[in-house]
């Protein structure tokens, strides 16, 4: 059969809103998408789309979507374009009601479908519980004849495997051309970080092309191989690096499992096929695991912050002054006494934790960059500990402690913080249905075979270099990195672009190592994975987050900038791969 042409508008609830816009417009005749895809749905947004459920039963959907959908249905429906989305969150049912009345009112015949079961029963204390769905009820719905499939959470590959299943008729056992379609619906999933976007490279290009990058695409074939690109004209750009950085986000082992299929990222192969075209091809495929994933949100409390602004000389015996006071009000026989008070024993938040930033800078010519930063958080089950109270007690300080006293915003009342967890569940005990356009329910089967995901054991590594000089530059000279979260995991994708400094970092860039270069592994879980068809390793630091992203228990709460964390540490390597170091060495 034909190629088919899958491009993504949207990497995250709050992306691009015209993005709709330019794919469906994009391509000319030739060049148009069969099927738009977005992806709204990450660990975050499912505790929001909660939060708002409990306020609106009705809610619980990406609104912006529907939005977009006001002119995006028409655009789609002269074209004969496709649209399949997770913005349902969870209540697909209701976007999808909300669908058919807006077409109603634009006066098209626009027939919708919607994928429903991934929400499970609740546990006390847990918001939500959703398991991740793969695509197969998104392909029942596009057979039935939907224009527009509406799901909950289902896999973000999923938005891709569905349509293929549909479009190539594959079978659940297809394993190699389902695994090439995972790792293609990867690749779209995030957007524009296929096509230049938060790219570790990006000053060798011009800036001009990277301020604003195209979204992605996908020339899917019937044997599972791809071509990824982007629509001619747009901005951004699309070549091995750029789909090897999103290949690794978020991602750990060889072993990628997911309810289609687990796909072997060890044995992707990328080719360089011309200008903004990248193939993907070789992928292998294994049985899917019996099980599925269940993503847990719930309320974990309540937080605030302070941060003082520390100026000029003295910062460290600032901080400390400021430090003594704020905790002597905390603990002190007189703590919190007055009119904004924390009353009663046990006030003390149950987490209190200090950071001081040293952005600042020695003789600076500005006062901006004259100032460290002096970081409160406080979290407690309750909200009293973490109020007004608390913060105020802080401001109460302000002709009182150290000389340029002032902090960045006026004392809060404090906010609901979540926690995001995970469960397995037997396939079997997921309804997963499709509701076709007319109503009717079909019931998806699970798949017939399946397989535990073991790991797969280390490959053999390339010929370390023969010794040489080496200069010590940041390691991101050489390598690129991505980083992402997973809950409370991180993950850090290293790669290179020769295979000289693969046999390099292959044999330097050792779990020891890294914890060398980031102190903050200290004491966690940390796993190598080598990847050698992408000269990359995945490293896999567990727990560095906390209770994952919602609740804000790091600096950078998803790790987004971990990896550039990694890339700016120093290091030795090899000269002759740094063929000019004279700016590495200013």
């Amino acid at each position: 059969m034909t190629v088919l042409r899958i491009g993504n508008a949207s990497g995250f609830y709050g992306d691009r809103f015209d993005a709709v816009r330019e794919m469906l417009t994009g391509g000319g005749p030739e060049g148009a998408v069969d099927v738009l895809t977005g992806d709204y749905l990450a660990e975050l947004t499912m505790l929001i789309l909660g939060r708002d459920q409990l306020k609106d039963p009705a809610a619980g959907y990406a609104k912006t979507f529907l939005r977009q959908m006001e002119e995006g249905l028409g655009l789609a429906h002269d074209r004969g374009i496709r649209i399949v989305t997770n913005a349902g969150g969870l209540n697909p049912a209701g976007l999808a009601d909300a669908l058919r009345a807006l077409a109603a009112k634009l006066g098209l015949p626009t027939t919708v479908a919607h994928v429903e079961g991934d929400r499970l029963p609740a546990a006390a204390g847990v918001l939500a519980a959703n398991a991740y769905l793969g695509g197969a009820g998104i392909a029942a719905c596009l057979a039935a004849g939907a224009d527009v499939v509406v799901t909950g959470r289902v896999t973000d590959a999923a938005l891709v495997t569905g349509p293929a299943q549909w479009h190539f008729g594959w079978g659940p056992e297809e394993y190699d051309k389902l695994a090439g379609a995972v790792v293609a619906g990867h690749v779209l999933e995030c957007g524009t970080q296929a096509t230049g976007g938060n790219y570790a490279f990006f000053r060798e290009h011009d800036p001009a092309l990277l301020r604003r990058p195209g979204f992605p695409l996908a020339e899917l074939h019937e044997d599972g191989s791809a071509v990824v690109t982007k629509h001619p004209g747009t901005g951004g750009l699309v070549d091995v690096g750029t789909v090897t950085a999103q290949l690794l986000y978020e991602t750990a082992g060889a072993r990628y499992a997911g309810p289609d299929v687990t796909a072997r990222l060890d044995t992707v192969r990328l080719t360089q096929e011309g200008p903004d075209r990248v193939r993907i091809d070789g992928v292998r495929g294994e049985a899917p695991p019996p099980t599925l994933k269940v993503g847990l949100s719930r309320l974990g409390g309540f937080r605030n912050e302070v941060v003082f602004v520390l100026t000029g000389l003295d910062v460290e015996e600032k901080a400390a002054l400021v430090r003594d006071q704020v905790e002597d009000a905390l603990t002190g026989p007189d703590a919190l006494a007055g009119p904004g008070a924390l009353a009663g024993p046990g006030a003390r938040p149950r987490e209190v934790r200090w950071e001081l930033v040293r952005t600042d800078r020695h003789d600076a010519d500005t006062e901006e960059t004259a100032s460290a930063l002096l970081r409160l958080v406080v979290r407690d089950p309750a909200p009293g500990p973490v109020g007004r109270a608390l913060t105020g007690a802080a401001i109460e300080l302000a002709l009182a402690s150290y000389p340029g006293f002032h902090v960045t915003a006026p004392p809060g009342k404090g906010a609901p913080y979540g926690v995001f967890g995970t469960a397995f569940v037997p396939a079997g005990d997921v309804p997963h249905t499709a509701v076709l356009p007319d109503g009717s329910r079909v019931p998806v089967p699970v798949p017939a075979r399946t397989r535990e995901p073991a790991p797969v054991p280390e490959p053999a590594l390339p010929q370390p270099l023969p010794p040489g000089p080496t200069r010590r530059v940041p390691l991101g000279r050489l390598a690129g990195a991505r980083s992402g979260d997973k809950g409370g995991d991180a993950n850090i994708g290293v790669w290179v672009r020769t295979d000289e400094e693969w046999r390099w970092l292959a044999h330097t860039l050792t779990v020891a190592r890294l914890r060398e270069l980031l102190p903050e592994t200290a004491g966690l879980d940390v796993t190598r994975h080598v990847l050698p068809n992408l000269r990359a390793l995945n490293f896999t630091v567990a727990g560095i987050l906390g209770d994952g992203v919602a609740s804000q228990a790091r600096f950078d709460p998803q790790a987004k900038a971990l990896g550039e964390w990694l890339r700016s540490r120093h290091t030795d390597i090899p000269a002759a791969l740094l063929p000019d170091v004279a700016e590495d060495l200013r």
